[in-house]
């Protein structure tokens, strides 16, 4: 068995310490690997390995995660509950919890900009690369209920951010208990007493639950060291097999959301799950069952392709899915290390700065023909879209652009006020 340390530890000492409380995949360095960025406000990583995010997984292993979280949810007894994603990451993670919990609503915050009439609060995230967070429900009776809110997120490393999640909505719509629930938790004891003091000063309960615990261990010069390293070498071409792209508009209702940006109903999910199975049956006729598949999201937009991955797995495509994201992580081939591959590229919506990337891919099945990669994307993210498709055919997939028009929130404002 090779017992050598991960790159990220061997060259620069970032360091997993796994509590005692589990065992192999429930243990923090079953569910997370170290990975770096290069981003002043905090140089590591936690890379997931069951999220579907940053490494491509079968989605079988994002739903189990997902399960498992929703039952220690479930375990404290609160009842029925709204569940809040927090975006990017855990958007996808925060809508299968909250098909476990069969919650009332499920909303994920968003970072796409919005007319200020649309934005039901807003909070920030310090260490991220993008740093606002935006709630959007549309209509008026979406998020002001009395019920328990249950906030997902891959990690917590310190809580500030779900904390400052709560701090704005209690002082939008005071709720009696919020429950945090992660993959992993790396808090310290500074930061776990932080949420006490927190909750006494609101006058509210908060819980944290996650699948798994442990510290972080980052030398004191990481960042600085990161920064300095030299820029990874992205956007890998295949010089023997060039790749095609073709794109398909998804039939969509023109009433039923796409996910949780604005919010989802659980009286939602029926006419969500029979258009998620005429999408992808469309899907299945333009592919070949026989090659491997890998299913991206578009950085929030995970939940949706998840299902399509799903069914296609379904159908009997061997499949993976994980999503394109904001975040510049670091990329090298390094043993043991999580981010090998990467790819860069403009962002789809019209007005966004930033490039936006793409970790690791798939190669594929040994023995096997190339593969089949499905982008998922919304509508007011898809007219940018070619030069991502570029980069993944110049890297040998042949790349097929789906394209959902969900209804935006006017439409559903105008839907949920009439209803």
């Amino acid at each position: 068995m090779n017992t050598a340390p991960p790159w990220a530890t061997a060259r620069f000492g970032l360091r997993l310490i796994d509590d005692n409380a589990g065992t192999g995949a429930h243990r923090l360095s079953g569910l997370v690997q170290p990975g770096l960025r290069r981003n002043p406000r905090r140089a590591h990583l936690l890379v997931s390995t069951v999220l579907g995010k940053h490494i491509a997984v079968s989605p079988a292993i994002v739903r189990d995660a997902a399960d498992r979280l929703g039952d220690t949810v479930a375990a404290l007894g609160a009842g029925e509950a709204d569940v809040l994603g927090m975006a990017e990451t855990a958007t996808g993670l925060g809508h299968c919890v909250a098909d476990r919990l069969d919650a009332a609503v499920y909303l994920h915050s968003t970072r796409r900009q919005a007319p200020s009439r649309q934005i039901y609060a807003e909070f920030q995230e310090g260490h991220s690369h993008a740093t606002d967070h935006l709630l959007q429900p549309a209509g008026p009776a979406v998020f002001t209920q009395q019920r328990p809110l249950v906030i997902v997120d891959d990690e917590i490393s310190t809580g500030t951010t779900a904390l400052a999640t709560i701090e704005a909505l209690h002082r939008r719509h005071p709720r009696s208990r919020y429950i945090i629930a992660s993959l992993v938790d790396v808090r310290t004891a500074a930061d776990k007493a932080l949420a006490e003091h927190t909750a006494r000063a609101l006058g509210t309960s908060i819980d944290f639950v996650s699948l798994a615990s442990g510290a972080v261990s980052i030398p004191d010069a990481l960042t600085e060291q990161v920064c300095a390293l030299p820029a990874p070498t992205l956007n890998p071409i295949d010089p023997d097999s060039q790749g095609d792209c073709r794109t398909v508009e998804l039939t969509w209702p023109p009433d039923v959301p796409d996910g949780g940006r604005h919010g989802f109903l659980r009286t939602d999910a029926p006419a969500f799950s029979s258009a998620v199975a005429g999408a992808a049956a469309q899907l299945a006729a333009m592919l070949d069952p026989g090659r491997p598949l890998l299913v991206v999201g578009h950085e929030e937009l995970m939940y949706l392709p998840l299902r399509i991955a799903e069914l296609l797995t379904e159908r009997g495509f061997i499949a993976r899915f994980q999503s394109t994201t904001r975040s510049p992580a670091y990329v090298v081939d390094g043993p043991g290390y999580p981010l090998r591959t990467g790819f860069e590229f403009a962002p789809g919506e019209s007005g966004e700065t930033g490039l936006r990337y793409l970790y690791n891919g798939w190669p594929g099945v040994p023995g096997t023909t190339r593969v089949q990669l499905v982008v998922v994307m919304d509508s007011t993210a898809a007219p940018g879209a070619g030069e991502l498709t570029a980069v993944l055919a110049a890297a040998g997939y042949d790349v097929v652009l789906a394209v959902v028009a969900g209804p935006g929130f006017d439409v559903l404002t105008t839907a949920r006020t009439a209803s």
